[in-house]
């Protein structure tokens, strides 16, 4: 049986682990709290609705559970949650439905308790509207909008460009494309050959290449969004995502 711990990638983050000084360990200053209620986050301090000619139409790509998608009907017309698992678009059409949808929050082993999430009474339901798709194959009868949010998605792709390089027909001019990336590239998702930043400095110089260059996009802000899931009691993961926002430049 092969064993995890006699892997390079462990023995070098337990060396880290046990020696690192706080500076090469953890070179960031956010209290805990800070990472807490991230896909609200994401809507409220991504966009910058002051700058945004129309609230007519958003899109969230990625969307998982729905919670953007959400966040965004308090101020778009309409608003489309897209994502490639069926459970979590199933999950969302339930929250859309009722209002709320039964969890199981983990304790240790197998304990657990059983509740329910509920959507805040600020969310106007009847402007969201979800589906299943792939972020690098969608549709072509979307349409434009006038905000896109696509959030931890682009290290989850097999091939980013497919989605970096639809996203100039998605969003209309002078609108504004919200992006988080922890860039957590793993082969497992994204072949090494499609990771972004093989010949430039860092991987969010990749990203900027692409949006700046036959995207027509211009980069308004890029700040550090840390974030929390929970995997039981005791266990959280803990990350740190590249924010950017972007508005794409009318012709």
């Amino acid at each position: 049986m092969h064993n995890l711990y006699e892997s390079d990638d462990l023995l070098n983050q337990y060396l880290l682990f046990h020696y690192a000084s706080r500076d090469a360990f953890f070179p960031y200053d956010f209290p805990v709290t800070e990472a807490l209620d991230f896909s609200k986050r994401c809507v409220w301090e991504g966009v910058d609705f002051d700058l945004l000619p129309r609230k007519t139409r958003a899109l969230d790509l990625g969307c998982s559970v729905g919670r953007s998608a959400f966040e965004m009907s308090q101020v778009f017309d309409s608003v489309l949650g897209i994502d490639y698992s069926e459970a979590f678009i199933h999950a969302a059409q339930v929250l859309k439905e009722s209002g709320s949808h039964p969890v199981e929050r983990l304790i240790s082993g197998h304990q657990s308790i059983s509740e329910k999430v509920v959507l805040e009474s600020s969310t106007e339901r009847e402007r969201v509207s979800f589906e299943v798709g792939d972020a690098e194959n969608l549709r072509d009868d979307l349409g434009d909008f006038d905000c896109v949010l696509a959030c931890n998605l682009i290290c989850r792709l097999k091939n980013p460009m497919a989605l970096l390089n639809r996203l100039s027909s998605l969003v209309r001019p002078n609108g504004q494309l919200f992006m988080t990336t922890p860039f957590t590239w793993l082969e497992s998702f994204t072949p090494k050959e499609h990771w972004l930043g093989t010949n430039a400095e860092d991987s969010f110089s990749g990203l900027r290449e692409v949006l700046e260059g036959q995207g027509g996009f211009k980069l308004l802000k890029s700040w550090d969004m840390p974030f929390l899931i929970r995997e039981h009691a005791r266990k959280f993961q803990f990350s740190i995502a590249q924010a950017s926002r972007w508005v794409r430049v009318a012709e």
